[in-house]
């Protein structure tokens, strides 16, 4: 039988979350102090709930999101976005289209998280026009679903 555990305090969960978002070292700190505060989440107020990972992806903190990932936080399609894990995103949306179209916490679409990663998160080493090859991702839909066609490094439509 699982024993039964303490919730995290409160305010480590309200400092953490925060702290994510640009805090390296008060990051490193909390999570020193209480290790569990690698998958809290915090109640911003109306379901928007974050974690320190949402946090930090959806700013672009590379160091952040890959020291919360090195220590055991749940990655998510917005972490795979920002950090240009691409075979993750491709997977999730060719397995259910309206993936493209849900927002992170604070109403924040998928596509800032990719830009948000910049080049050096997609690994763009190679040439733009393999760069550009990659990240395409065309959607389309029959059912009134409005189609997404984006382009995650550059955030515009597909040229015809």
């Amino acid at each position: 039988m699982a024993e039964n555990k303490l919730a995290i305090a409160p305010d480590l969960v309200s400092d953490f979350v925060p702290c994510s978002h640009g805090d390296f070292e008060r990051v490193r700190e909390l999570l020193a102090e209480e290790p569990a505060l690698v998958n809290a989440c915090w109640d911003w107020g109306g379901g928007d709930w974050e974690t320190g990972l949402g946090a930090a992806v959806h700013v672009g903190r590379v160091d952040i999101a890959m020291y919360l990932l090195d220590r055991g936080a749940r990655i998510d399609i917005f972490a795979a976005a920002m950090l240009g894990k691409l075979d993750i995103v491709r997977a999730a949306i060719n397995d259910n289209r309206f993936v493209a179209g849900v927002k992170s916490p604070h109403g924040i679409p998928l596509i800032v998280h990719a830009r948000n990663g910049g080049a050096e998160a997609f690994g763009l080493t190679g040439s733009r026009a393999r760069a550009e090859s990659e990240i395409w991702y065309d959607f389309t839909a029959d059912d009134g679903y409005i189609p997404i066609v984006f382009l995650f490094r550059y955030g515009k439509e597909r040229p015809a």
